[in-house]
């Protein structure tokens, strides 16, 4: 199993130290160094700066928002970023939501999954070079009846096939993204349901693409916070786990309340759903059980996280994308350091 580390969204307050964390984490042999975006900072511009200033780890978009960009827009990014950080890049891929599809991009949310599998033929056309055709529901390349013409892309990319992940959390995305992508980027994966929760459809779409798990990349970002008091280090993470159980989406739809029922947990997650909807934030944060917070993050003294690590790699943890708790640079180094320490205690390393 390898280590990756996931800054998260520039803009998030530490942005000063992140260049320094992805420096610490290329010298100590993490596997990658993944961003996001939302309606902040932007993906590809923050790997492209963490690219130029690193030596050996790949960058990781996790993720390029779909509504975002055109497709062929996608994939020119993608080859430049390959072509700039000479063979690094891992494209990941993701939906987004309703609010942000549609609020921020102006990209109505209808058929998430068709959209998204038209988007991945058309991102992996471009990038093989071949001359762009495309007839489905969403695009069609060159439009019809006008001085449109097939193109192929003039970049070339370092590697003749640069990783695709797309963030999954649904069981029909999970399928999917087995059956289309390299690898799924994952969050809130608990080892202990990761059967019925994430792996079962993973493999599902692989078997239906006549493709085994070998060599298919599953991504979790988990937190860590190392220490002797699990109360205290939990307290860390009920406001995240609260921000997406019980407010990342409406009331009708949000992934993570989902996935949290799945889970088990579907009274404590229609509670903290019903306190953060209606503006009581902290209550929602109070209302997060602490075993669901030990379940999706690592947590505790250097022993009972390497443990836990050992629990993700036998539930089917390729790579483990560390996320350390700490508002310094210091407070965040020492979590990448401690972060190879337990894979080493593990066994994993």
């Amino acid at each position: 199993m390898r280590l990756g580390i996931n800054l998260g969204y520039w803009g998030a307050g530490m942005d000063a130290d992140n260049l320094a964390v992805a420096r610490e984490a290329d010298r100590l042999g993490y596997d990658v160094c993944w961003a996001a975006e939302a309606y902040g900072s932007d993906a590809p511009t923050v790997l492209a700066w963490v690219a130029a200033q690193t030596g050996r780890i790949d960058v990781g978009a996790a993720i390029m928002q779909i509504p975002a960009r055109a497709p062929a827009m996608t994939a020119m990014t993608a080859a430049t970023l390959d072509a700039l950080s000479g063979g690094r890049f891992r494209l990941g891929l993701g939906v987004s939501g309703p609010q942000v599809s549609e609020g921020w991009y102006g990209t109505k949310f209808d058929r998430p999954l068709a959209r998204t599998r038209e988007y991945v033929e058309i991102v992996r056309k471009a990038m093989s070079r071949e001359r762009l055709t495309h007839h489905g529901e969403h695009w069609t390349l060159p439009l019809p009846d006008g001085p449109g013409k097939p193109i192929k892309l003039t970049v070339h990319p370092v590697r003749e096939h640069v990783p695709l992940y797309i963030a999954a959390i649904g069981p029909k995305n999970l399928t999917q993204t087995g059956e289309i992508a390299d690898g799924a980027l994952v969050l809130f994966f608990a080892p202990e349901h990761a059967e019925e929760t994430t792996l079962a459809p993973l493999r599902a779409g692989r078997a239906a693409a006549g493709l085994t798990m070998d060599g298919f990349d599953v991504v979790p970002t988990v937190p860590l916070a190392v220490g002797d008091d699990l109360e205290t280090l939990a307290d860390q993470f009920r406001p995240y786990t609260a921000l997406y159980v019980g407010g990342m989406g409406s009331h009708r739809q949000n992934f993570y309340n989902r996935l949290a029922v799945r889970m088990g947990y579907g009274r404590e997650a229609a509670e903290i759903q019903g306190r953060y909807l209606t503006g009581d934030r902290e209550g929602a944060a109070a209302a997060v059980p602490q075993r669901l917070i030990d379940e999706t993050t690592l947590i505790g003294p250097l022993p009972r996280i390497a443990d836990r690590m050992r629990a993700y790699a036998e539930a089917g943890t390729t790579t483990l994308s560390l996320m350390p708790a700490g508002f310094t640079l210091d407070e965040r180094i020492a979590g990448l350091r401690a972060g190879v320490e337990a894979l080493e205690r593990a066994g994993l390393a």
